[in-house]
């Protein structure tokens, strides 16, 4: 038996449209698994061209799951749900998360829809025996002195994997999360690809090198396989040792 073969498996990836998402929404789809994926924009043609958002073989829907209203009404195009994805991110830089705006903005996107996303998916994922992975970040385990409200919203992000593990483990539900460390996408272009601060990070990294949404789609893989059917309500750090 092949414990990471998701044939006949349906996949929901929130944020699955570019980055981390999007490495694991093809991780799922390349064993098997039916995908479907939100993305903040009008169509999959919309992200055409853009260096990490690869939609071909996903089934893609415009979701904005910062509007509470928005999440609420949509209809999902299947009525059963094997796995959710919750890797909806979202950043404020220059001091702009010290106003209310700026941290409202990052809370109703990293900690609120997640939330409100896993409990529209309950009866689905409880029918179904299935699991819930939420992808905080490393940001949830340390001081960010430039972005507070990323840095608490996935403190509470993990926070959260532990309490929903604990709660809905009586409905069948696995709740298990993924912190990753510094892996190139649009959210980390302000150190990836600054010359300068992406060699002070590297070196702040044991293996030397930044992580890639093919490697974080392998840890959510496996947190929704059999293969962890015991483990609950943890997240599973994968940082290539940076918070050593």
């Amino acid at each position: 038996m092949d414990d990471l073969n998701f044939a006949g498996k349906r996949v929901l990836v929130v944020g699955g449209s570019s980055g981390i998402g999007n490495g694991i929404a093809h991780g799922f789809r390349q064993r098997g698994a039916e995908v479907h994926v939100w993305g903040t924009r009008a169509s999959a043609a919309d992200y055409a061209g853009i260096e990490g958002s690869e939609l071909e073989g996903l089934h893609y829907a415009k979701v904005d799951v910062a509007n509470f209203d928005e999440l609420t009404a949509y209809t999902p195009p299947f009525d059963t749900l094997d796995v959710l994805i919750q890797s909806q991110g979202f950043v404020r830089y220059k001091q702009a998360e010290f106003a209310k705006e700026g941290w409202d903005d990052v809370m109703d996107i990293n900690i609120n829809s997640v939330m409100h996303t896993a409990t529209k998916f309950k009866p689905m994922l409880s029918a179904a025996k299935g699991s819930i992975v939420i992808v905080s970040s490393v940001a949830g385990l340390k001081a960010n002195i430039g972005n507070p409200a990323y840095a608490a919203s996935k403190a509470g992000a993990i926070s959260l994997t532990k309490t929903l593990g604990k709660a809905w483990a009586r409905d069948g539900i696995r709740v298990n999360g993924l912190a990753p460390g510094l892996v190139p996408t649009k959210l980390t272009t302000v150190t990836t690809q600054n010359e300068q601060r992406a060699k002070a990070s590297l070196q702040s990294i044991p293996v030397h090198r930044f992580g890639s949404p093919e490697e974080m789609a392998g840890v959510a893989m496996f947190l929704a396989s059999p293969l962890a059917a015991y483990v609950q309500g943890h997240t599973i750090v994968a940082d290539g040792g940076l918070t050593l």
